[in-house]
């Protein structure tokens, strides 16, 4: 089979959906699909990655929002590239006009919209939940709920990577939702990767001696990741016992996110950690993931830290709250910093060691990529039998 993915938000410098896509191009060619992407980028071109995988980047303009990314404007221009790949199977990764191109192509073959993207998650509700409970803003978002309706009219499947999103979905109007939890990449996240010289030093960087608790934070500055809310959770719960916070990222928020952390000595602000062992060392290195976002569509971060076997604190909605292993961590209110405090006081009262332990016996049991992928290609395979029939 050849699966052309239509998409918009890849890029080299990307986190989640580049992670996604790399591992595709190497899952689908074991299962015996082509797998190509079509990735916007400021110049056309092409990247082999193996003798049935490759990116084809497509000339478009750059995303005025985030300069790592591009989007497709040229519909026409598209629908030329598809018919001439005559794919077996679309794919459109996010719900946005890509999709609707995606749609309008003439093409027969069918049509797969993977949710990497959550727009209500990531603004309306967050802009508007302390003016209005959520279906009020689905009122006021219908113009939204009746374009996804339209896609869903026109695609074969929604595929999701978690319960909540699908639930959502589904209650919205939606009848092709299919749920299909994503992974973490195989053999790379471990309890095994724990390096206590390098707790200690990201400790000492936070002014702390090694009997510190060490939280951990990963991913981009942006307002949807609430690092302000967590710096200053950290700091009120740091009285009661001594807490450092690590947080690896960068991103158009930066500027609230120093200002959050300026003049705590035991908040350490480090760039993104792109080799993904070093990363994967770091990760496990730490006594506790602390993530804010409620509107992640299945929150790899969370993924990667119960792989690592380390304790979590995690919203109590959206995808992220899927991740958390009962006993290593805890569930806070969604945006509620008050509720975060409470909840790293009772970490610290409790003793991190016993969540440790907790969360590095269930480690093994995550999900990984290759699982998930291997769930996609059936689905597509059994879609294509029934076409045939």
């Amino acid at each position: 089979m050849r699966i052309v993915d239509v998409c918009a938000f890849y890029s080299d410098r990307g986190g989640g959906v580049k992670t996604y896509v790399r591992h595709k191009m190497l899952a689908g060619p074991k299962e015996g699909h082509e797998i190509i992407i079509l990735a916007p980028a400021a110049e056309a071109g092409v990247e082999i990655i193996n003798d049935h995988a490759r990116i084809e980047f497509v000339r478009a303009r750059r995303f005025p929002l985030d300069g790592r990314y591009h989007y497709f404007h040229d519909e026409a221009a598209l629908h030329a590239r598809l018919d001439a790949l005559r794919p077996d199977l679309v794919e459109a990764s996010t719900p946005w006009a890509s999709a609707t191109m995606v749609a309008n192509w003439r093409g027969s073959a069918p049509r797969s919209l993977i949710m990497h993207a959550d727009p209500l998650g990531n603004y309306a509700y967050r802009w508007f939940r302390a003016l209005a409970p959520r279906p009020v803003i689905d009122r006021g978002f219908d113009w939204f709920w009746r374009h996804l309706r339209r896609m869903d009219a026109r695609f074969d499947h929604i595929v999701c990577a978690s319960d909540d999103l699908a639930a959502r979905l589904v209650a919205g109007g939606l009848r092709h939702v299919v749920t299909n939890h994503m992974g973490v990449q195989p053999g790379i996240f471990l309890p095994a990767h724990r390096d206590p010289d390098l707790r200690r030093r990201l400790l000492a960087s936070c002014g702390l001696p090694e009997g510190a608790v060490l939280l951990l934070g990963a991913g981009r500055h942006a307002p949807e990741k609430r690092w302000p809310m967590i710096i200053d959770a950290a700091t009120a719960s740091g009285f009661a016992r001594p807490i450092g916070l690590v947080i690896a990222g960068d991103g158009r928020a930066r500027a609230s996110v120093q200002r959050a952390a300026a003049g705590n000595p035991h908040v350490r602000l480090i760039a993104p950690v792109t080799d993904r062992a070093a990363f994967a060392t770091l990760l496990a290195s730490a006594d506790a993931l602390v993530h804010g976002s409620e509107s992640e569509t299945f929150c790899m971060i969370a993924a990667e830290a119960r792989a690592s076997g380390i304790p979590m604190f995690l919203p109590d909605s959206g995808a992220a709250a899927d991740h958390l292993v009962p006993g290593a961590g805890y569930h806070y209110a969604a945006a509620e910093g008050a509720s975060l405090v409470e909840q790293l006081d009772h970490f610290v009262a409790d003793g991190p060691a016993k969540h440790l332990a907790v969360a590095r016996a269930a480690a093994a049991g995550t999900r990984t990529m290759d699982t998930h992928f291997a769930d996609l290609f059936a689905l597509y395979a059994i879609h294509g039998r029934a076409m045939a029939a």
